[in-house]
């Protein structure tokens, strides 16, 4: 972002995530018009500003990433005079997608391949549904093909009304890593799929650890189109029993049941 804004001709300070008190100093002498950095600490900074009295006349735009920037604190700061503007970046990749003044989703950076997959597998989903984010980048120095970010998405439909052509994610939502312990032992969502590629007449799966702590239960729910194979549930505890060496219920439901929020395996225990 640095260089970027170098490129443009602006004159760029560093900051950090410290010397909260040092910074609004430096701010209200140098009067910057833009931050780049994370929402968090922007929210800090004019917090103290405002307990402090300093007046921030100059400051009148943002772009943060590092985290998550829901509505609620893009409107506290824009209350306070600043205009903030989203991007997705990893240190690995650099810039993946950005957010344009119509604010709907974020636009895809035209340098990356980036892929939608369901959890645990590198399978692609439909449009729509949301999986982990794999990005494949072409820099000659760093290449990296269909790297897992572990973050979880999906694809917007539509075009941007600004005009942007590429296509647009919904932006963060949520972490991919759903790995959990069950009676001792690790159930990761590659085993989840690895059951449900044993049953192609089943389209998805989420397995459920519920239960006490120390009295976990399984159930794994698959979506199916059309009638049911006779026998199919039986099928499946075996391959669950397979597959985590542990044992499982199975629940079939319809075509479109599960919730489309990403996740492979939910863990409702109780751990009051």
């Amino acid at each position: 972002m640095e260089s970027g804004a170098h490129a443009m001709g602006c004159t760029v300070f560093a900051g950090g995530t410290g010397q909260t008190e040092q910074q609004l100093e430096a701010m209200v002498d140098l009067k910057p018009e833009g931050y780049a950095g994370t929402p968090s600490f922007l929210k800090i900074l004019l917090e103290k500003a405002e307990e402090k009295g300093l007046k921030l006349p100059s400051l009148t735009k943002a772009l943060v990433s590092g985290e998550a920037f829901p509505p609620s604190l893009h409107d506290w700061i824009a209350a306070r005079g600043v205009k903030g503007t989203q991007c997705y970046a990893t240190a690995d990749l650099g810039l993946i997608a950005y957010e344009t003044s119509a604010r709907e989703g974020l636009v895809l950076d035209e340098g990356v391949l980036v892929e939608i997959v369901r959890p645990g597998t590198g399978d692609p989903v439909p449009d729509g549904e949301v999986g982990e984010i794999v990005v494949t980048t072409f820099n000659p120095d760093y290449p990296l093909v269909r790297f897992g970010t572990g973050d979880l998405s999906a694809v917007l439909a539509g075009t941007c009304p600004t005009g942007r052509t590429n296509k647009r994610i919904k932006g963060w939502l949520g972490r991919a890593d759903q790995t959990t312990k069950v009676r001792g032992m690790f159930v990761h969502p590659s085993q989840v799929a690895e059951v449900l590629r044993r049953f192609p007449e089943a389209q998805r799966a989420r397995l459920v650890v519920s239960g006490e702590m120390g009295d976990d239960r399984m159930t794994l729910t698959l979506e199916c189109a059309g009638a049911v194979p006779e026998g199919l549930q039986a099928r499946v505890g075996d391959a669950i029993r397979e597959v985590t060496k542990l044992r499982g219920d199975v629940v079939v439901v319809g075509a479109g049941q599960l919730p489309n929020d990403g996740k492979v395996i939910e863990d409702a225990r109780s751990y009051k």
